[in-house]
């Protein structure tokens, strides 16, 4: 329900607020979201672990070397090069690649495959789908009796997968290329929270399943899992990168949006094109009205609106050229209020900054409408 005239002029995601809770690729994602007129709010839900301060990593890197595995799955292009990296500074660098020689490599699509190969090995087989259900079939299809994988995490425990070949007869060997933990600082992390509490955001995204399920573990630590539950499921749009990211949200009842290519640029296409979309244009007095999160479009041109306006313009919004009583405005103004005046006071802020008159129009001592176009109602406004 939007032009491609405005969003050449202003970007689609003018006026929305997104989320971003990635550790890894924030600032890129982040820019990416900017550039096409988002506000973004970012909160990293995890930190990366170095891997070369991690003693899980050494140890199972040290067994490989020791005892080549008949099969090694790559999953990730940037955890195998951090793997490779962190055995050079092991003084391993020469030692690793040798034993991976020795082993049939799988590996997780065409970025993983180039990480491979740019170690100077050669994949024996690449998944089509870039999914590791089929990893797991072909591993399955071949037989995995007595043998020994070892399988590069993709940073969480992959579901069901290391399950799976066990209980096919497999021993398998979790390679922890990268791990997450807490962030640093909780601080951003919490203002998130209480910022899709509030509905502030429009959109929340993940590009992790550590992330989702670190978000509401502290949702739930603080004591506001059922809030933010209601608010993930009912009002907040969930855009996961990909099916296994989603999964922790999916487990808790949330909806989620997924692009068709796990990447970021197309969730970011995917963004442009949903939240535009769950904001549809009102013909209001003349004019088309779009109401967004924190801005509205009036003839494809934004002007931005304070708090206390844009909790007013919703709520006439609900029912498009129906009356609203300010006893109901005044209960739908942040923080609500005791005295109706306030209504007043912020109805008249929200008229200059929409800055087209007739807009919302004064039904005395009844209280304010949208001035829907008759031709475009559907019938008598009470």
């Amino acid at each position: 329900m939007h032009d491609t005239h405005e969003d050449e002029q202003y970007g689609p995601l003018v006026g929305f607020t997104v989320g971003v809770t990635a550790a890894r690729r924030a600032e890129e994602f982040g820019a990416l979201l900017e550039r096409r007129g988002a506000t973004v709010l970012r909160a990293p839900a995890l930190r990366i672990v170095p891997l070369a301060d991690d003693g899980e990593l050494l140890a199972a890197t040290r067994e490989i070397i020791d005892s080549v595995p008949d099969t090694v799955v790559v999953t990730t292009a940037v955890g195998f090069r951090g793997w490779i990296e962190a055995a050079t500074g092991w003084g391993l660098g020469d030692r690793l690649p040798a034993a991976l020689r020795g082993a049939e490599l799988l590996v997780r699509g065409p970025k993983a495959k180039g990480a491979v190969r740019a170690a100077g090995l050669t994949e024996s087989w690449s998944a089509a789908s870039e999914s590791m259900a089929e990893v797991l079939d072909r591993l399955l299809a071949e037989g995995v009796t007595g043998r020994r994988i070892a399988l590069q995490l993709h940073g969480e425990p992959l579901p069901g997968f290391i399950e799976s070949l066990r209980a096919a007869g497999a021993e398998v060997l979790p390679v922890p290329v990268y791990r997450w933990t807490g962030p640093e600082d909780i601080a951003p992390l919490d203002r998130l929270l209480d910022t899709t509490l509030a509905r502030g955001l429009d959109a929340l995204t993940f590009t992790s399943a550590p992330a989702a399920a670190s978000l509401l573990g502290r949702a739930e630590r603080r004591g506001l899992l059922p809030e933010m539950l209601g608010a993930l499921r009912d009002d907040v749009l969930v855009a996961c990168v990909g099916p296994v990211t989603a999964q922790p949200l999916r487990a808790r009842g949330i909806g989620t949006v997924q692009p068709e290519r796990f990447r970021i640029a197309p969730l970011v296409q995917l963004l442009c094109q949903e939240l535009p979309s769950r904001a549809p244009a009102l013909p209001v007095a003349g004019r088309r009205v779009q109401i967004r999160g924190h801005a509205v479009l009036v003839d494809g041109e934004p002007r931005p609106v304070q708090p206390a306006g844009m909790a007013l313009l919703h709520a006439l919004a609900r029912r498009p050229g129906w009356v609203v009583a300010r006893a109901d405005l005044l209960r739908a103004l942040p923080g609500g209020g005791t005295d109706e005046h306030a209504v007043e006071t912020a109805m008249a802020r929200l008229r200059t900054a929409l800055g087209v008159p007739g807009l919302i129009q004064t039904v005395v001592k009844r209280g304010y409408r949208l001035a829907l176009d008759p031709a475009e109602d559907g019938g008598d406004l009470h």
